[in-house]
């Protein structure tokens, strides 16, 4: 939040002391912490620090899609194991993905996959934190965030592409197996570099992000008046003056309450600018949509947007929610990819796609542990030990597949891959050094990323 200190004030009603205050907020905007960030990036140029401007869309599937039935199939093993679709050939020799896929299948040369991504964990928030934060600590039994996502870390080095812009906002909220931000928090990096969330659901009519919401009801547009702007001030001028406090206001919280007046994050966020025919092809759903608010936040220059998108625990019923689901996905990116590449994109914008875990290669009965069917139609449960992420544009190459899996799709084969090798290669396209290290809770310095390697296949 941007805050003019005013000096104390007694206990409001909820027993805290605090300063007397004006708050320039946006709902989320308010935590991206602007003079901060402004002061980072001043202090990164001073170090002559190299300046890139590439940015991340990760496309969240929250509670853990199955790689063997997205991209990574086993036609050839056994009926329980190699489940119900079958794979269809891309535009790239070799590489074959789900027939619930056929738009992806048209651009795979956009994307790459790692198929031999692993943790070896089955529990929703120890895998969750470990994609997220690429660190342990959490359990089922102790679902508290221990680390920083690594998008808060990124967007705190990096701050926003573009001036009058969120450096990092999740598209509707950040979610991770229910908890939010969750493991999308900036945790000990700073509650400023949370997520600004949108909210809302970017397919509905009269979507809207929330105003700025300042003293008295003042809205954006009556901040665009100066004139309005000083006589709200006015009543406080003479007792902000006496107390030289303005003065104090250095120049990178001038330049903060700027950039909250200015007109950017609006229009980048008005969805309803976009050409119909455009969002028809991202597919007219809460998460297509979705999707291309987050290419419009980054092409706006937001360095970095997450899409969630949940219901992927299918322990049964899963086909339905396959035939439901896949389809969505297959719209949503290849728009994205096709759209980036035809804006001229491709090179400045990352996109990932992954949830916590896989799902295991065996099919269940549909019984969730009662008799086979009593809870639907079978499923698969948890499985951290093979899994996938997808990746394609910002400088990395299309048309790859990194590692495999065995016959079954039950470990890695050859070249396993850790989440931190996920987040070395996001920052190495970012152009952020990995070996930043942050004070945690302890007050012990701790490095951004743990121990990992950048992926060179895909670059």
């Amino acid at each position: 939040m941007f805050r003019l200190e005013l000096g104390s004030t007694g206990r409001y009603c909820d027993g805290v002391t605090r300063r007397s205050f004006i708050q320039l907020g946006m709902a989320g905007m308010a935590s991206v912490g602007l003079p901060q960030l402004l002061r980072a990036k001043d202090d990164a140029a001073q170090r002559g620090s190299p300046s890139k401007k590439t940015s991340v869309i990760l496309l969240w599937l929250d509670g853990g899609p199955s790689h063997l039935d997205l991209y990574d199939l086993k036609p050839q093993a056994p009926a329980e194991c190699r489940g119900i679709w079958n794979p269809i050939r891309t535009n790239v020799d070799g590489i074959e993905i789900s027939e619930l896929f056929p738009k992806q299948a048209k651009c795979a040369d956009k994307f790459s996959i790692i198929r031999s991504l692993h943790h070896g964990t089955g529990d929703h928030f120890t895998a969750g934190h470990f994609m997220l934060t690429g660190r342990g600590g959490v359990s089922g039994a102790d679902t508290q965030g221990k680390s920083p996502f690594v998008g808060s870390i990124a967007t705190k080095l990096t701050g926003a592409r573009q001036p009058g812009m969120p450096p990092y906002v999740a598209v509707p909220f950040g979610m991770s197996i229910g908890l939010r931000p969750g493991y999308f928090g900036a945790n000990y990096v700073g509650a400023s570099h949370n997520p600004f969330e949108t909210e809302g659901d970017p397919n509905a009519e009269n979507f809207k992000v929330q105003n700025v919401q300042l003293p008295g009801g003042m809205s954006v547009d009556r901040l665009d008046d100066r004139a309005v702007l000083a006589k709200h001030f006015d009543r406080l001028r003479r007792d902000v003056e006496t107390k030289g406090m303005l003065d104090a206001m250095d120049r990178f919280d001038r330049q903060a309450i700027e950039l909250v007046t200015g007109s950017a994050a609006r229009t980048a966020f008005d969805i309803g600018l976009e050409d119909p025919r455009v969002r028809d092809r991202y597919g007219r759903q809460s998460f297509g949509q979705s999707v291309l608010l987050a290419r419009r936040l980054v092409e706006a220059g937001t360095a970095f947007v997450t899409v969630h998108f949940g219901g992927w625990d299918h322990h049964w019923n899963l086909q339905s929610g396959m035939e439901n689901y896949l389809p969505q996905v297959d719209t949503a990116l290849s728009a994205l990819l096709e759209d980036l590449s035809q804006r001229g994109l491709s090179d400045d914008v990352l996109v990932m796609l992954c949830g916590e875990f896989s799902r295991t290669p065996r099919m269940n009965n549909g019984g969730n542990g009662g008799p086979p069917l009593s809870m639907g139609t079978p499923g698969r449960d948890h499985w951290g030990n093979a899994m996938f992420c997808l990746m394609g544009g910002g400088g990395v190459r299309g048309g790859r597949i990194v590692g495999s899996t065995n016959r079954l799709g039950e470990v890695p084969q050859d070249r396993p891959v850790t989440p931190a090798d996920i987040h070395h290669t996001m920052f190495h396209v970012l152009g952020i050094d990995p070996h930043v290290n942050f004070l945690n809770h302890s007050g012990r310095p701790t490095s951004a990323l743990e121990p990992g390697s950048v992926i060179q296949e895909l670059l």
